[in-house]
């Protein structure tokens, strides 16, 4: 199926204005010095692994910059205030070795990481910090980026239950995940201390993406491990939510678990492009092709289905449409999901006529999602118990 000229020439065009607006906005910021309160946030790169890039990030404006970098207060926000949210932030960096033991930078970073409210900082860089721009379409856009030479941090306060993780030595680094994801904490939180190499016996830094993907994938599959011995629910639910260009529908049915998360886009040539993974309760046993919103998206639906007591499958689509232009993070897609779980459900009679309803506000037809669907298949086989 091809997306019609008109379409293809918007998102072209959205794409476009998109990239002039970052060259414009995202290089306001021009200094070898900056002095700001960072929300609090660190960032561990991936390029040169085992030598990442590693650093604080922070806006040169001091007060409350909390919301800069915590996607969990980012729902109902637009597209360009979240975009500016990011370019906002100057990030200061030094070359890290991962397995390397913490110094004082490393220190200092950690004690950011577990504080409870923005730390003022003074970041002097070895020359004016560069902005980095361009879409590429994977990564989400980044403020200017320096090598710091000085860097000062004002004292913070920790939150006690992320500081008693750090301190026990002993505690698996999953096992730190769960404490206090169990305790509240926000996942995007969680997710920089892991990152920033606070949790577990042998301790090191993580780029920030894969600690991300670790950390929906550690939530999920415990959630995951405990709904599998509930009963099986007893209807069939269709949940739909639309934000940021993105259109989410999850249609669950009666079954033990598993699960499908499916993503469909449009390229440039008015292809579709698809990415499609299962799992049942074995669990998923390769990298999935849809990457981290396999996980985050996972991590949705196992609250849902945790907070009701219920075991059940489930197929999630993600139409992701041509306004959005510039890609913002895998955590759109967890609290994406999150958002849909909380909506009214449509009650059905049965799984067909619950797929009928969630492609009813796609664009893409329902025989494209059933073509790339493993859980259609596996969902028609006979389990054991149906000979008993």
């Amino acid at each position: 199926m091809l997306l019609n000229r008109t379409a293809i020439e918007i998102r072209k065009s959205i794409e476009s204005n998109w990239n002039e607006y970052l060259s414009r906005y995202g290089n306001l910021f021009s200094s070898n010095f900056i002095s700001g309160s960072t929300p609090p946030s660190v960032f561990v790169g991936s390029y040169g692994y085992p030598k990442v890039a590693v650093g604080p990030m922070l806006p040169p404006i001091h007060g409350d910059t909390m919301i800069l970098d915590l996607p969990e207060r980012w729902l109902g926000k637009s597209l360009e205030e979240i975009v500016n949210y990011r370019l906002s932030l100057v990030r200061g960096i030094q070359q890290i070795k991962i397995s390397d033991p913490p110094g004082k930078y490393i220190e200092n970073l950690q004690e950011v990481a577990m504080s409870t409210k923005p730390i003022d900082s003074d970041i002097d860089f070895l020359k004016m910090a560069n902005h980095t721009t361009l879409i590429d379409g994977e990564n989400p856009p980044f403020g200017p980026i320096g090598e710091i030479k000085n860097v000062k941090f004002s004292n913070s306060s920790s939150d006690k239950n992320i500081q008693k993780a750090f301190y026990d030595k002993d505690l698996l680094a999953q096992d730190s995940v769960l404490q206090l994801y169990n305790n509240g904490i926000e996942i995007s939180r969680i997710q920089k201390c892991f990152s920033i190499g606070m949790f577990g016996k042998n301790r090191k830094l993580v780029p920030t993406r894969w600690s991300i993907t670790a950390t929906d994938d550690i939530i999920s599959k415990s959630l995951v491990s405990e709904i599998i011995e509930f009963n099986v629910i007893d209807c069939q639910q269709v949940f739909t939510y639309n934000h940021l260009g993105n259109f989410f529908a999850v249609v669950i049915f009666p079954s033990r678990w598993m699960f499908e998360m499916q993503e469909a886009w449009y390229d440039l040539q008015g292809k579709i492009g698809f990415g499609s993974d299962f799992e049942d309760i074995r669990g998923i046993d390769h990298y999935p092709a849809t990457a981290g919103a396999h996980f985050a998206s996972r991590l949705g639906v196992a609250e849902y289905l945790f907070k009701n007591k219920v075991q059940a499958g489930a197929m999630v689509l993600r139409e992701i449409r041509p306004e959005y232009a510039i890609p913002l993070g895998v955590w759109q897609v967890r609290e994406g999901i999150r958002m849909t779980m909380k909506q009214n459900p449509v009650i059905v009679t049965s799984f067909e006529e619950g797929l009928d309803f969630a492609c009813k506000s796609l664009s893409i037809d329902k025989k494209e999602w059933l073509a790339n669907s493993t859980l259609q298949k596996a969902r028609r086989q006979k389990s054991i118990s149906d000979f008993f």
